[in-house]
């Protein structure tokens, strides 16, 4: 644990840099979180016992001590938490050539940045300068002569899912992060971004799935806590589809047959059902999703739904029809494969937007919710049609 580079802990899986931090005295912490960017320090300390944390804060310099209390008085998983402290801000009526000699005669500045943060003098961001321009411009320039006016702010309370949406839409390499009352405190880079954005897409992926983190590193028995709830509830809604076959085990017991065929309908209208669930986390996930085209939404998962039914149900109903000699049989499968689709459709638009409503994050229960209902439909209606087109009689 000693010849631990800081660089290689920073990066490292957290459950396995856990297990090593376990390992090292609290001054070595405090050490290697000296080394680092304010943001890589604070994820290292941020899931540390409040005992563990007060000992490696204790131990370490001053000025660092205050930038890792002040980004743990931010919510997890806000700007505050993922932005560095170290940037370069510089007044507007410096020139070029003040701003290369402060740039090369202060050594505890920051070594990576892409660009020059111009503040006032109550220090709220007016401007940034890349450093492209700085390099290629004369030592007489004044900074407000080069700099960019427009530029991209981050609140330091906003969600780091946000934050990513930002990075992306506006194709941003680093941004200026600030506080309530419009102050300079911190900036993001890209590099931060990267991470998130495969943090948060795994996540969504497998919340779907209900396999929690789903990390091959994380201890057994949080995966089983994570994956045994969702079973259960699974469990739940297995037994409110196996109640409704119940409910035709007359028509069953005359016509064995519908028991080989309604998994059919129910299987696959759970697949559709799970395409547009898919889709559809993932416009509430990147914000495509709004207020003013959620109804529009609805309407083009139920349009496709009605196209993938029809054709599904005609393939379906073809087949039956052909193999067991009976188009009655055939017109019930495909009616029952149609509807079932549509149903699908809608509810894997219409839960996720119901749960993101209620407060709920969309991807935890969505598909569970989404397969009771196709389960359930898919056996209703196909038994249901074919008792009452007599096909049980």
């Amino acid at each position: 644990a000693e010849l631990v580079d800081a660089d290689v802990l920073a990066e490292m899986n957290e459950h396995v840099r856990e297990l090593l931090i376990d390992e090292m005295a609290p001054e070595r912490v405090a050490e290697i979180a000296g080394e680092l960017d304010t943001d890589d320090a604070v994820a290292i300390i941020e899931d540390l016992e409040e005992d563990e944390q007060r000992a490696v804060l204790r131990a370490m310099e001053p000025d660092d001590r205050a930038a890792i209390e002040e980004a743990l008085t931010y919510g997890e998983e806000t700007a505050g938490r993922l932005m560095q402290r170290d940037l370069i801000a510089v007044p507007e009526h410096w020139t070029v050539g003040q701003v290369i000699d402060y740039l090369r005669s202060e050594p505890d500045l920051s070594n990576d940045f892409w660009e020059v943060f111009v503040v006032s003098p109550a220090h709220h961001p007016v401007g940034t300068c890349k450093l492209s321009s700085i390099l290629r411009s004369a030592r007489s320039t004044l900074v407000a002569d080069i700099m960019l006016e427009e530029q991209t702010l981050i609140p330091v309370d906003m969600d780091q899912e946000d934050v990513a949406l930002r990075f992306q839409k506006y194709a941003l390499v680093s941004a200026a992060v600030v506080d309530g009352n419009g102050r300079l405190v911190g900036m993001i880079t890209v590099d931060d971004i990267v991470h998130i954005i495969q943090a948060e897409a795994s996540e969504d992926v497998l919340l779907l799935s209900g396999a929690g983190e789903g990390d091959i590193n994380e201890p057994v028995v949080d995966s089983y806590k994570s994956r045994v709830r969702w079973l259960m509830a699974n469990l739940l809604t297995a037994f409110l589809a196996s109640s409704i076959i119940r409910m035709f085990e007359d028509s069953i017991a005359q016509l064995a047959i519908l028991a080989a065929l309604m998994p059919i309908v129910a299987g696959v209208g759970g697949n559709a059902g799970t395409q547009t669930l898919a889709v559809t986390v993932r416009a509430l996930a990147t914000n495509q999703l709004t207020g003013s085209n959620r109804w529009r939404a609805v309407g083009r998962e139920i349009r496709v739904a009605l196209m993938n039914g029809a054709t599904i149900a005609a393939l379906l109903g073809t087949g039956v029809a052909l193999i067991f000699g009976s188009p009655q049989l055939g017109a019930v499968i495909a009616s029952a494969m149609l509807f079932n689709i549509l149903i699908a459709g809608f509810a894997g638009v219409i839960v996720p937007l119901t749960l993101e409503r209620l407060g709920a994050d969309p991807a935890v229960a969505s598909s569970i919710f989404v397969t009771m209902v196709t389960d359930s439909m898919g056996f209703l209606l196909f038994l249901g049609f074919a008792t009452a087109a007599g096909l049980a009689g």
